[in-house]
């Protein structure tokens, strides 16, 4: 796995204190993007918290997924969550080690009480004295958080910082771009309430064989819950590694309302990816499972064809000017603004999610903006397959004839790509063994390539030829 060092400085680490007037929580802020630009040490809010002992068991939640890898279990490493301020809410999202769980713990306006919230994104420092301060909260014990600096001023080039130096996979920021693309095809498929989530959520495994099962499990509404089923049949979702959702252990009793959401099904047997989201006071805590619990988010190729496209970078430029760090993003809205359609909008989105700069929030079916503080071209630089592609078209390996394109690869062995109803088959063996189900082939994307290439020269051929008559 490819991973780089990823320095994280902290002015100083968090920690709860306790005051005359209750608990105070400071969560500490490393160098992050705002609207005004890069800042060392940005502050996005500061008052109280209308739940206390509900965000707090949020926050340990986000940190666990943080801590954990649930598949071929290792020592734990954990990374420092990252935190987003939206104007009215913020956002704390975490990756699991194994890359294949998601989590983000969204506070809302309700939540919040006394303070503006900012705008911009950075990691905050959760280590683990914080950690065993946050679990003895109690239910009646007033909070006030501050995330970010207490003084700006106080920033000078003497003061103590804490810094952390975190080997940082490669394959974490594209987890949050394949994330966000595979969340936006999902739709709710249950709400559970109060006293069937609980029931639910404590008949699952906590512990696979292995640190956590392979293969697909289905469970489908029922009454007022969820029954286990054998066969993926219409309205069902997948629960892929049930143990996976032990960090919603944390908020159970506080939870009012389970959510599931899922893609909807289209026959056979392969696993999918789902979300479960347990609605709290004032916030939700949203878990997205990958397909299997060996499988990273990293690895699903949803970004590929958008990655691929000339013309989604150019729009992406463009849609990148009007995000202004929206809590909600309007596709519609954005393309009456840019004067694109909304499908080349939804590319560019994906294409800006490929830098951390968009996620997806189910429970609203709405975008949302974010920037994370690392190499915004990583995540193109370490899709092997879209190099292969680009390498397979620059060769002159790919030709065009009807509705198949033939591919020659560097072995010499000829692959066959065809067109079935918009999606692209192909004979190799990787199509064989994923049937579109982790994205298109390096030939699938080559043959787009080239298609592409092909109608935009024969649509200026058409445009020229318009204007000389």
């Amino acid at each position: 796995m490819t991973r780089s060092l990823q320095a994280v400085a902290y002015r100083r680490s968090s920690a709860l204190r306790s005051a005359a007037d209750g608990q105070h929580l400071g969560l500490e802020t490393s160098r992050g993007a705002t609207p005004s630009g890069v800042e060392d040490h940005p502050r996005f809010f500061t008052g109280f918290l209308t739940s206390p002992q509900v965000a707090s068991a949020g926050l340990l939640a986000v940190a666990d997924v943080a801590a954990t890898r649930y598949y071929q279990r290792q020592a734990p490493a954990s990374l420092d969550p990252v935190v987003t301020g939206n104007g009215d809410r913020l956002r704390f999202e975490s990756f699991s080690g194994c890359c294949g769980v998601y989590a983000r713990l969204d506070v809302l306006e309700p939540g919040l009480d006394g303070g503006e919230v900012g705008h911009g994104t950075t990691n905050v420092d959760v280590n683990n004295p914080l950690r065993e301060a946050l679990s003895r909260i109690g239910a009646d014990d007033p909070l006030h958080l501050r995330v970010g600096p207490e003084e700006l001023a106080v920033t000078t080039v003497d003061g103590p910082v804490v810094e952390k130096k975190v080997p940082l996979p490669d394959r974490w920021l594209r987890g949050f771009a394949e994330a966000q693309v595979i969340a936006a095809g999902f739709d709710l498929r249950a709400e559970l309430p109060a006293a069937e989530a609980v029931r639910f959520l404590r008949s699952l495994p906590r512990d696979g064989a292995r640190g956590a099962s392979v293969g697909a499990r289905w469970v489908v509404p029922s009454g007022r819950g969820l029954r286990p089923t054998t066969r993926a049949v219409p309205g069902a979702v997948c629960l892929p590694g049930p143990e996976r959702l032990a960090a919603l252990q944390r908020v159970l009793r506080h939870a009012t309302a389970l959510r599931v959401y899922g893609p909807a099904l289209t026959g056979g047997s392969a696993g999918t990816a789902s979300a479960w989201e347990a609605v709290l006071p004032g916030m939700r805590l949203t878990l997205t499972l990958s397909p299997d619990a060996a499988r990273g988010f990293s690895g699903e190729g949803g970004v590929l064809d958008a990655l691929a496209t000339d013309e989604a970078a150019e729009d992406a430029e463009l849609v990148a000017v009007l995000l202004a760090w929206e809590p909600r993003i309007d596709v519609a809205d954005l393309a009456a603004s840019s004067g694109l359609t909304p499908e080349r909008v939804r590319a560019a989105l994906v294409r800006l999610g490929t830098s951390g700069r968009v996620g997806y929030d189910t429970a609203e079916a709405a975008y949302f903006h974010r920037e994370l503080p690392y190499d915004a071209e990583r995540a193109e630089r370490h899709n092997p397959r879209l190099r292969a592609a680009r390498a397979l078209v620059a060769a002159g390996a790919v030709t065009l004839q009807g509705g198949i394109g033939t591919v020659t690869a560097e072995d010499g062995h000829v692959h066959r790509v065809r067109d079935e109803s918009g999606v692209l088959s192909c004979s190799c063996l990787w199509w064989a063994k994923y049937r579109g189900g982790r994205g298109p082939c390096k030939h699938a994307l080559a043959v787009r390539m080239v298609r592409r290439g092909a109608a935009a020269v024969e649509r200026d051929g058409v445009v020229a030829g318009g204007g000389a008559r």
